[in-house]
């Protein structure tokens, strides 16, 4: 059983519900298909929207994000509710079928009619390296050139 004065150390950095005491963040990384530079402009902004609207309903938050034209990185910090595979594809599909909807240039970009490749990268945060992970997204601009 974990001890009370172990769960207030690391207070801030938990989140509760009714039935857990959780704290899982991840790093992800989706990248598009053929890494065409896409994500640019209206399309960028749409889609920082549809992934910070997406990770509230899955019961998370962003706490760093950065959308450079071919890949996306988002820290993230989820709910046990949702499983990382569920939300990925959530991220993907819905992501993918607004963003056609509503700029159909996109698909003559992306001659398969995919947005995303079919892989994705997510690995565990801890509280040690969350702020190392922080600072790497945000310099994604500074260290790409895009």
């Amino acid at each position: 059983m974990i001890g009370r004065k172990h769960m207030q150390a690391h207070s801030e950095e938990l989140n509760y519900s009714r039935t857990s005491v959780y704290s899982l963040k991840y790093h992800l990384i989706l990248v598009t298909k053929y890494r065409k530079d896409v994500l640019v402009g209206p399309i960028k902004q749409e889609l920082e929207q549809l992934l910070i609207s997406m990770t509230e309903q899955f019961g998370g938050k962003i706490l760093e994000m950065e959308i450079m034209p071919d890949h996306v990185h988002m820290l993230v910090d989820a709910s046990p509710k949702n499983s990382l595979s569920s939300m990925m594809k959530g991220y993907k599909g819905v992501s993918a079928r607004m963003l056609f909807m509503h700029h159909p240039e996109l698909k003559k970009q992306l001659w398969g009619g995919h947005l995303w490749q079919p892989s994705y990268f997510a690995c565990t945060v801890s509280e040690r390296s969350e702020e190392l992970i922080k600072e790497y997204i945000r310099n994604q601009k500074t260290s790409r050139g895009k």
